[in-house]
């Protein structure tokens, strides 16, 4: 699970002098949370397939997955906040089963939460009730609240809900004024409780896919 992998560069150098062997290679970032240039990161996968994730300046961050089980990664901020989230990349998943969104977590209540913005083959909120919807950052987001049970999240193994946004009209690029959302969801009775991370985040589910996203606070 929290495996890298390694990337061997073999590269000439100016000079006569051989390098290392060390220094020939690069490890992708493992998987857990940290800070990176600035930026709050957090990296988790089920352990199946393979990912490939690298924080990059500032904001950036690339992933490549081929064959997952599940992912979740990205860069933002610790702890969330009614924050305007603007980003832009590239996303290679729109053909497969993968989301872009803004994702985060509550404690007390234990809460997971995503604002999508792109998804693939399957929509996140397939089969869940539609409590609402709200107009926001140029487009219409459609709202509901799905429960897990007995699955993984920032206190381990636990049962706890998911509050979601999902936008109708796809996009990869723009700002996300997470205040609307949050207030759309408490008007539907769905209530956030302390935050802890928040990021921009790539999820893949049982697919091969790849993104390179910048993310920051306007």
């Amino acid at each position: 699970m929290l495996g890298s992998s390694i990337l061997v560069t073999l590269a000439a150098a100016a000079s006569a002098v051989v390098a290392s062997p060390l220094d020939l290679i690069t490890r992708s970032t493992p998987a857990g949370t940290g800070t990176n240039n600035g930026f709050f990161y957090s990296f988790w996968t089920d352990g199946a397939g393979s990912v490939t994730y690298n924080n990059g300046a500032a904001g950036s961050y690339d992933v490549q997955w081929s064959n997952v089980g599940n992912f979740v990664a990205g860069k933002g901020w610790n702890p969330g906040a009614a924050r305007v989230v603007t980003y832009n990349g590239t996303w290679n998943g729109a053909s497969v089963n993968s989301y872009l969104s803004v994702y985060g977590w509550t404690r007390n209540p234990l809460i997971e939460y995503y604002v999508v913005e792109s998804f693939g083959t399957y929509n996140p909120s397939s089969g869940a009730q539609k409590l609402g919807s709200i107009q926001s950052d140029g487009g219409t987001y459609d709202i509901y609240r799905t429960q897990r049970v007995n699955q993984p999240s920032i206190e381990g193994t636990s049962t706890f809900y998911q509050f979601w946004s999902v936008r109708q009209q796809k996009r990869v690029g723009g700002s996300v004024t997470m205040q609307n959302h949050f207030d759309a969801w408490a008007a539907s009775g769905l209530q956030l409780g302390t935050h802890n991370y928040q990021i921009l985040a790539t999820e893949g589910y049982q697919s091969s896919g790849s993104a390179q996203i910048t993310v920051e606070q306007s």
